[in-house]
């Protein structure tokens, strides 16, 4: 088993102009993310726009992902589905192509209760055995999981494991942390708060703006581990303001790609309805960017 910790890029889903995956170019920004050193890598998250892509597409992502990383540096695929049974065969096959652990959201239309939730993790978990990373995000999902919920079930669940934290409370982050220690290890999943999270316990990080500094984020995780918190305030300052762009924005999607672009890498087209970055936007982004 791979250790899980550090920060991790959630990588984009490349595609043609005609909104075809280009396979080839994520081939190519796996090994450019590779190259940067990163800790990790996750694919067919919210940023690989998951909601948006077939089955088959998914599939393919992640049979792609796996054999172009070849296990040098851990790889986490996203399973989450709308319905149990789907996360279910979307875990498994992460499991059998050979990734390093699931990442599982609850379901995003239904509004699950705790209840619910805890019945999806726990299923989905059973059903693979391989580490999960649970994912509580109520601005995507519409549920914001109770902290109870999160640790009686990654506590009843061995291969629970790792937590992703996205709901901007802090307090909440600390708590998990801090009552899971021993059997969960919470994640940041919110750009905007990121050295706050390690510095109430988080050991790693799923990072949106990882696509675009890599470099980076990796330097600001690492500055903490080794405790030279002055270096890792500047670095803080240095990729605040894209962090919060992105954050900001409901467009942190098309933001990832056109930087991928401007960048000489693979970014493209998000699939419709997501439209492109409005003309003032662009801007905006072009003079973060040369900052960063």
């Amino acid at each position: 088993m791979k250790q899980l910790e550090g920060a991790f890029p959630v990588l984009i889903t490349p595609m043609h102009e005609n909104e075809e995956v280009d396979y080839n170019g994520l081939k190519e920004n796996i090994e450019y993310y590779i190259k940067q050193n990163v800790a990790g890598i996750v694919v067919n998250g919210s940023t690989g726009e998951f909601v948006s892509l077939t089955k088959e597409e998914k599939f393919k992502t992640a049979e792609l992902a796996v054999e172009q990383v070849n296990g040098r540096i851990p790889l986490i695929v996203g399973t989450a589905a709308e319905t149990t049974q789907d996360a279910i065969m979307f875990t498994k096959h992460a499991e059998s192509a050979g990734a390093d652990a699931a990442l599982l959201i609850n379901s995003y239309y239904a509004h699950p209760k705790d209840e619910e939730v805890y019945e999806h993790f726990k299923a989905v978990a059973e059903s693979v055995s391989f580490p999960v990373m649970i994912y509580n995000n109520p601005f995507t999902s519409g549920v914001d999981i109770g902290t109870e919920t999160i640790l009686n079930v990654a506590r009843d669940v061995e291969n629970i494991t790792h937590i992703k934290e996205s709901s901007g409370d802090i307090s909440k982050l600390r708590d998990i942390t801090r009552q899971g220690s021993g059997f969960l290890q919470t994640f940041c999943g919110s750009d905007d708060l990121a050295l706050e999270s390690f510095l109430v316990g988080a050991t790693g990080w799923i990072s949106v703006a990882g696509n675009i500094a890599p470099g980076l984020v990796t330097d600001l995780y690492n500055s903490v581990k080794e405790n030279d918190m002055d270096r890792a305030w500047k670095l803080y300052d240095d990729i605040l303001p894209l962090c919060n762009f992105i954050e900001g924005s409901g467009k942190y999607v098309q933001i990832v790609k056109r930087a991928m672009d401007l960048q000489g890498l693979a970014g493209g087209p998000s699939r419709k309805p997501r439209l492109p970055l409005t003309e003032e936007e662009d801007k905006n982004l072009q003079e973060i960017l040369k900052t960063v």
